[in-house]
């Protein structure tokens, strides 16, 4: 008898508390993640899993830390009834968006309605067949099919569905798919498809329904728990084959029929968010219940795997049957075992369950025992008698607190989705969506969906829905913080006032440089991240600082500005001193450039003229604007994340810093900007797009051939363009442009950092404007209709030099040709333009596209010809 010893849990291992499941692919995915499987009822183990659905004082009662398969109030839309009374208030006011389920009816409360629907079909002469299944029914048990509905019996409870009698036939099979969705959050709405599924046919031929075949279920019905019964039900281990296949290779049946397999996938994932946005507000109210304080935004201890069943109509349009809260896991055939498998593994990876969260939890549980013992961090109430001084500070201190939460909402946010981005799988995020007008599109049914459903019930909700902090971004949240600052120091009736500059401690290279204090809420994000703590570049900071006089007038603004270089030397410019019409700070504040890791933009473009068209003969070294810390310890400047202007920190930042010659903001003169304009425009107008495997010339006639032949290709590159591709692919083409341009600009402008240049900053209002409604703008260059990109410039008071605007045009003619090479090479390789399907990235036909790409983006590439 051989004994075999128990795996012993090691120190510091992640635990999975398996104990609730029956499926052994399970145990297997948690095992492959080196999860530490609990067998026991351990209630503290990080991650928990049930087949069933679970208590809710099971989620109330979970750590932070943990995670469980399932959310409260899921049932909503899992349970047949439910799903039907749901659906059809929702389709009440939003009939058109909703029309991708059954008519239906919940007997008994519905038998009414039902036989007078009978009645108006009898009056048309029409005939119709329905299928009836139990309200809380699994696994095709107990369902019927009928056509003479005064057999029914009243009180029975189950619903009552118009039978959709000319589905799409595989074979002449009838057939329907399941759909693995991952849910990650309710709070906010996370929504995630995999990409891979199964197919389940039946096992008779399909007939159209009639008396003689009503009973015959094997050929009306696709569940398996029902055909596998049939002698006819075929378990081939291939993937083109058998009574179960695999929904990637239903996607190629499709493209090999010359079916439309992007609107496919589009129609298939708008199902699935319009019917989660249904549940969203039954969902994210069970889920307030169960876990009250816990801050909107924060990680969320549950996460669910659904089943959707859909059908197809001979039109390929989808239709949802069911959906399944806990779908079987079983693996009774090989393709079963690949697809489930790929499910589960694919979805804890993106759940990022980490070791760190419980030491996290139980350190944050002691922080707050702390503060409700000895009252630290709690605001002052205000009593009856307070002065409307003290009533305005409160107001101020309460708009800061919802300002400070919200940004830390915002950056958890930011974070998240760098993991998800990282741990995808073959999930693909259907909610959100990158596409803007798609977004507002689900936001308003979801917005609809409150109201029809906690209409009265949950104000709070829906007051928190309509929050316009919501829906703002990390610098508009900074901006407000800033404002709160500025409000705090007037209503404590104190002014900025110079007080000498502070040492820089963070900075050993520089002995003098000033640094003003950050507020606590922003350290974290401002710290450097090199190996000794310090920082690599100098802090430059703008200083703009006001000298009062006494209040009659004299009021004078000093304004200083001082260079340094980064050996620490210090050396002041000149002092230029200017009558002020205000003593409060009225004008745009600068944000400060800390560290490689929170790079953040200066003032506005014409403010850096102003300043970087005067000369400095006196000052050698490069300069940068620097202002003094104010008297009070606040800052009147809040430092950005840097997310979206981070820069390497490893290789490259020794290479950005290594040459102390390199400036981080160069003062030039006028005419000197103007010739490095006018250097970037030749360099810009000898750049081509190459064609792989073509010469130049080559190239060239691949694009006089497409403007030769406009009308026959615009509508194959509008299809190409504005449906094929998503928002991220879009952006990948004119990467290929934006990615050699930037490097363009740090040669000629030998700027390490371009984001500070005012015609980088002028291209990327250029490249925004192209993407801007899912790649319209683009889209409107090369048909010459809607508005144009230089709309943008015209209704703005900045001013564009006739180089800087011909640079721009060029810019957008660089994204036009490289559009059209990207398409036509697209369309050679395939051998017909079918696009790039939604699993583009993972597909061997599009392996020389990807090549293309990363040869285009990477290092090594140059789209630069000699001059």
């Amino acid at each position: 008898m051989v004994h075999t010893k128990k795996k012993k849990k090691k120190k510091g291992t992640i635990t999975a508390n398996v104990a609730g499941t029956k499926f052994e692919i399970v145990r297997t995915a948690i095992g492959e993640i080196d999860f530490f499987k609990i067998q026991d009822e351990d209630e503290t183990a990080n991650l928990i899993w049930s087949d069933s659905a679970v208590q809710h004082e099971k989620i109330a009662e979970l750590r932070n830390y943990q995670r469980i398969n399932h959310f409260p109030g899921m049932g909503e839309i899992c349970r047949k009834d439910c799903l039907a009374r749901n659906m059809s208030k929702i389709i009440k006011c939003q009939p058109q968006e909703y029309s991708f389920i059954p008519k239906t009816w919940i007997f008994p409360a519905e038998y009414t309605q039902f036989q007078n629907y009978v009645k108006e079909l009898r009056r048309k002469r029409k005939q119709k067949t329905f299928i009836v299944k139990p309200a809380n029914g699994a696994m095709g048990h107990g369902i019927s099919l009928i056509r003479n509905c005064e057999k029914l019996p009243v009180q029975e409870h189950y619903i009552v569905q118009e039978y959709l009698d000319k589905p799409f036939l595989m074979e002449g099979y009838k057939f329907d798919l399941r759909i693995y969705i991952l849910v990650t959050s309710c709070d906010p709405l996370r929504i995630f498809l995999y990409n891979d599924g199964l197919v389940r046919m039946g096992t008779e031929k399909y007939h159209a329904p009639s008396e003689a075949n009503l009973s015959q279920l094997y050929m009306h019905l696709t569940n398996y728990s029902v055909n596998k019964h049939n002698e006819n039900f075929e378990r081939d281990e291939t993937t083109d084959k058998g009574s179960k296949r695999s929904i990637s290779w239903f996607t190629e049946f499709l493209r090999t029929n010359d079916y439309d397999v992007a609107k496919f996938w589009g129609d298939v994932s708008e199902l699935v968010v319009k019917t989660l946005i249904v549940a969203e507000p039954h969902v994210l109210h069970a889920y307030r219940m169960c876990r009250p304080g816990q801050p909107p935004g924060s990680d969320s201890v549950c996460f669910e795997v659904l089943g959707f069943d859909i059908i197809l109509d001979r039109k390929l349009k989808p239709w949802l049957l069911e959906i399944n809260r806990a779908p079987s896991f079983g693996t009774d055939q090989k393709i079963d075992y690949d697809v489930k498998k790929g499910v589960l593994l694919n979805a804890l990876k993106l759940l990022n369950i980490r070791l760190s969260d419980k030491k996290r939890d139980l350190a944050q549980q002691k922080a707050e025992a702390q503060r409700r013992l000895y009252g630290h961090g709690s605001m002052k109430k205000l009593s009856a008698a307070s002065s409307d001084w003290e009533k305005q500070r409160h107001k101020l201190e309460q708009r800061r607190e919802e300002l400070k939460e919200r940004l830390a909402q915002v950056r958890k946010q930011i974070s998240r989705e760098e993991h998800e981005k990282q741990h995808l799988g073959n999930y693909r995020r259907i909610y959100p969506p990158d596409d803007k007008l798609l977004l507002e599109k689900y936001e308003s049914l979801l917005s609809a969906a409150f109201q029809t459903f906690l209409a009265g019930r949950a104000a709070s909700l829906q007051k928190e829905m309509n929050n316009p902090l919501k829906r703002m971004k990390e610098e508009d949240i900074l901006d407000l913080l800033e404002q709160c600052e500025l409000d705090d120091e007037k209503l404590m009736g104190k002014t900025s006032k110079q007080k000498g500059p502070k040492q820089l401690t963070t900075m050993p290279e520089c002995s003098q440089t000033p640094r003003r204090q950050r507020p606590h809420y922003l350290t974290d994000f401002t710290s450097c991240s090199s190996a000794d703590n310090s920082c690599s570049s100098s802090e430059v900071e703008d200083e703009e600082t006001r000298k009062t006089g006494g209040g009659r007038g004299g009021e004078k603004r000093v304004e200083k500005k001082v260079s340094y270089d980064l050996g620490g030397e210090c050396k002041p410019l000149k002092i230029n001193t200017t009558p002020s019409a205000s003593p409060t700070l009225s004008g745009p504040i600068r944000r400060s450039i800390s560290c490689p890791r929170s790079i953040a933009s200066l003032s506005s473009p014409n403010e850096l003229r102003i300043f970087s068209s005067r000369p400095s003969p006196t000052v050698p070294m490069p300069t940068a604007l620097v202002r003094p810390s104010s008297a009070m310890p606040r800052s009147h400047s809040l430092s950005r994340s840097g997310f979206a202007h981070r820069v390497p920190h490893s290789n490259s930042l020794g290479t950005i810093h290594s040459n102390l010659g390199d400036p981080l903001i160069n003062l030039r003169t006028k005419e000197q900007e103007a010739e490095l304009v006018h250097q970037t425009l030749v360099v810009l107008n000898a750049m081509r797009i190459r064609f792989p495997g073509k010469t130049e010339e080559e190239a060239e006639a691949v694009l006089d051939e497409i403007h030769d032949n406009w009308k026959c290709h615009k509508p194959k590159v509008a299809s190409y363009w504005l449906v094929k591709l998503d928002s991220t692919k879009q952006r990948k083409v004119l990467d290929i442009v934006h990615i050699n341009v930037r490097s363009a600009l740090q040669r000629i402008w030998r700027e390490p950092d371009v984001d500070s240049l005012h015609l980088y900053r002028l291209f990327n209002r250029v490249f925004n404007r192209l993407l801007w409604s899912h790649g319209q703008g683009l889209w409107n260059c090369l048909s010459n209709t809607g508005s144009s990109w230089e709309t943008n410039f015209s209704k703005s008071s900045e001013v564009l030099s006739p180089q800087e605007l011909q640079c721009c045009r060029r810019l957008v003619q660089l994204c036009r040709d490289c559009l059209l090479v990207v398409y036509k090479f697209v369309s050679e390789s395939r051998g017909s333009l079918t696009g790039l399907s939604p699993e583009w990235d993972d597909t061997r036909s599009n392996s020389k596209v990807r090549h293309h790409l990363h040869q285009a983006c990477g290092p090594q590439s140059n789209f630069l010809q000699p001059a």
